[in-house]
C-alpha cells in the first residue's frame, strides 16, 4: 500500500471517529455569528490547515480527479451537484439546487446529514463556527468566488 493510500485511509478513520480533521475545537455556546460577519475575519490558511483531512476523500487542486468525493475546486458559487458531471451525487443533494454560496456551505459543512438527509458524505460535520468560515474562505481561493449578498 503506498504512502498517500495509507495517509488517506489514516484521515478517513479520523473523520469517521471525529469529524474532519483534528479532535472537535471547543464550541462557544449561544447564538452563532451569521456566515457573513464571520467570513470579514476568516482565515484562508487556517481553513487550509482544517481542510487537509477532507483530502481523504476530496481533491481541490484545478483539473483534479474525484476520488470518494467529488473534485472541490471551483465549489463556491459553483452548482450543487452539477459540477463535476461524473461524479455520481446522490439524488438529495441534487434536489437542494442552487449554488454552493457562504450560507449554504455553512449548514452543509455543520453537520451534512441534517442539511441534506440521505447524502453519502460521512462526515460528521464541524461544530467550530470560525473553522467552517476559514474552510469557505479557503474554497473561495481555489478557483471559486463568494456571490453577493
Amino acid at each position: 500500500m503506498s504512502a498517500k493510500r495509507i495517509q488517506n485511509a489514516v484521515a478517513a478513520m479520523a473523520m469517521m471517529l471525529g469529524g474532519c480533521g483534528s479532535p472537535p475545537a471547543r464550541v462557544a455556546r449561544g447564538p452563532v455569528e451569521p456566515i457573513a460577519e464571520r467570513l470579514k475575519t476568516a482565515d484562508p490558511v487556517a481553513g487550509a490547515t482544517v481542510f487537509a483531512a477532507c483530502t481523504a476523500c476530496h481533491t481541490i487542486g484545478a483539473g483534479a480527479t474525484d476520488t470518494d468525493g467529488p473534485n472541490l475546486y471551483g465549489v463556491v458559487g459553483g452548482p450543487v451537484a452539477g459540477r463535476r458531471e461524473r461524479f455520481a451525487y446522490t439524488a438529495a443533494l441534487r434536489e437542494v439546487g442552487g449554488i454552493w454560496d457562504a450560507p449554504k456551505l455553512d449548514r452543509w459543512l455543520t453537520d451534512p446529514q441534517r442539511f441534506v438527509p440521505g447524502t453519502k458524505m460521512a462526515f460528521a460535520g464541524l461544530p467550530d463556527s470560525k473553522q467552517r468560515a476559514d474552510v469557505i474562505a479557503y474554497l473561495a481561493t481555489q478557483g471559486g468566488h463568494l456571490p453577493s449578498p
